[in-house]
């Protein structure tokens, strides 16, 4: 990408001349997932007087559309961002919300195909505020519409004056009036104004939150003098080729001596995977239960949680060492693990092959891990960044519940991992077929991991069913059944298959049926409370509501959902 804010360099130009300009003090770039902290700090700072953004919803405008979102950089401090994303006219010009149209502040609506660019932030820090960063910001909106050849740039624009002139004007369509013929003094709609835009109606309850603006926006326009708008072209995405290699390890419980014996069960697997070269490897939920196999005496649930929880530092430091080592991402399964607070959480962690490890909890601890093992469900979900893009993870029952897997894909998830642990073939074939919608309906990729056999003398381990898979979409591009590959029943072994992540990006725009960009956003929405976060235990079931329950049928293992 060409940066505007850096002056010109010639290939003539010599050391000591760019020793004499000195380092450029102004910044213009794409946005990047390293910014979100930055940027969500920022949008604070500048709408003080408006709800702030998630980091999952700034990731998802990032991932979503990657092209779209720029920052601006003042002397290494983040002063500016703008995010946007492509929409067709049928979408973009008809009257909207700014939920509604922005997919709840996922910028999941991005149309690959969309001949519009529909921008639907702009902050600027207000120290910085005078230096032209905004105006730096929407050059480079601009610059994109040009080299995409679209139509135009769409908005909601403020009108941060119009309470305080209210009862002077005849409503907003008024106001407006008054702005452009410079009776009413409006720095946003001066601003967008003085840019070029036009406006081409009244967005009513736009932003309820937006007191200022009585919650109206100005619909805002700006065409591409390069385009020929009585000829619009029609935009194709390309069936182009991103190719990810997926390992899945369909794991025999056995009985193992040590942890170090433990572990050479699971290299192994990961050695074979690197060998194909494959980009992911996914071990099964609860995968470390064999580590209680050389327990003297049999362990009581209780018992048994609270001795895994203590190999946690040493699982999640092999895992990551495996995956430098051998050049792999890593999803962990699962791993029961005692937090600060000192309760009990069923945790999958992701040692990638730069060296980092994420952790996601499991949201929905099944009825038996619950009652007999104690284990409190986790507060939040998030989309993983990989070199291979973003990825999501739920563990088994966890697929169960279609609101988690739509908030990683709003988040930009094209992969989902399902690690899961399951004691019958009904219990199986309930994540199973929850994991296939899962991938229809987010038009993702979904890849199940399970246990096979048994461990005698291990209460967790009684009885296990499993048929690992990759799962696809069902359209055109992807595999007949929607099955990339897929394990024989309860045998141990590793599952590979490659699949092209451009598929995806395909299907939702051009596909047979557009699940992700067909929902009714102006009749229903997924609204994470964000309450539970800061007060987790207001949320969660008492200890004497948890004396109440009775004791699941079945034996103590999860059970699968």
């Amino acid at each position: 990408m060409v940066n505007s804010s850096k002056p010109a360099v010639s290939d003539t130009e010599s050391p000591t001349d760019q020793e004499r300009r000195g380092k450029a003090r102004l910044e213009v770039r794409q946005a990047r997932p390293s910014d979100v902290r930055a940027i969500a700090d920022l949008v604070k700072r500048a709408y003080a007087d408006l709800p702030a953004y998630t980091h999952g919803e700034i990731r998802g405008q990032i991932n979503n559309f990657p092209d779209g979102c720029f920052v601006a950089k003042m002397d290494g401090v983040l002063v500016g961002y703008c995010a946007s994303m492509r929409l067709s006219a049928n979408t973009a010009l008809k009257p909207h919300s700014w939920d509604e149209i922005t997919g709840n502040g996922f910028g999941s609506r991005h149309l690959p195909t969309g001949e519009w660019l529909y921008g639907y932030e702009m902050c600027v820090d207000p120290k910085s505020r005078g230096t032209r960063i905004g105006r730096r910001l929407y050059e480079e909106r601009r610059a994109l519409a040009e080299r995409l050849e679209l139509t135009g740039i769409v908005f909601g624009g403020r009108m941060p004056n119009l309470k305080r002139y209210w009862r002077k004007v005849d409503g907003p369509q008024d106001y407006l009036a008054q702005v452009i013929e410079n009776k009413i003094h409006d720095p946003v709609l001066r601003f967008q104004l003085a840019n070029g835009f036009e406006p081409i109606g009244i967005l009513p309850n736009y932003l309820p939150e937006d007191k200022k603006s009585k919650a109206f926006a100005v619909h805002m326009m700006w065409r591409n003098p390069y385009v020929d708008h009585d000829k619009p072209q029609k935009h194709r995405l390309p069936r182009g080729v991103e190719s990810v290699r997926i390992a899945t390890c369909q794991l025999q419980a056995r009985s193992v001596k040590d942890f170090a014996e433990f572990i050479r069960h699971i290299e192994y697997f990961v050695d074979v995977a690197a060998d194909y070269e494959a980009d992911f490897i996914v071990f099964p939920e609860l995968f470390t239960l064999m580590l209680l196999s050389f327990e003297e005496e049999e362990l009581t649930p209780l018992e048994a949680i609270e001795t895994l929880s203590r190999y946690t530092p040493k699982i999640r430091q092999t895992l990551s060492d495996m995956a430098l080592k051998y050049n792999i991402n890593i999803i962990g399964g699962s791993h029961p693990t005692r937090l600060e607070d000192g309760d009990i959480h069923n945790i999958a962690y992701v040692c990638l092959r730069d060296g980092s490890i994420y952790s996601q909890e499991k949201i929905h601890p099944t009825p038996n891990e619950a009652y007999w093992w104690n284990i409190k469900g986790g507060d939040s979900i998030d989309a993983i960044p990989t070199d291979c893009g973003p990825i999501g993870v739920l563990i088994c029952y966890d697929s169960e519940f279609p609101e988690l897997a739509r908030r990683l894909v709003d988040e930009g998830a094209r992969i989902i991992f399902v690690p899961f642990c399951t004691d019958s073939r009904q219990g199986y074939m309930r994540v199973r077929y929850c994991a296939q919608a899962r991938a229809i309906e987010n038009q993702c990729f979904v890849v199940m991991s399970g246990n096979v056999g048994n461990l005698p003398n291990v209460a967790n381990m009684d009885i296990q069913y499993a048929q690992s898979c990759i799962l696809t979409p069902c359209d055109f591009p992807f595999a007949r059944d929607g099955i990339a590959a897929e394990a024989s029943e309860n045998v141990e072994t590793l599952t590979i298959s490659d699949v092209n992540l451009a598929d995806l990006s395909w299907a939702r725009a051009e596909g047979t049926v557009q699940n992700l960009a067909d929902r009714r956003f102006d009749l229903y929405r997924i609204a994470w409370d964000k309450r539970a976060a800061t007060n987790p235990e207001q949320y969660r079931i008492g200890a004497d509501q948890e004396a109440s329950v009775s004791a699941p049928k079945g034996p103590h293992s999860p059970g699968g959902g």
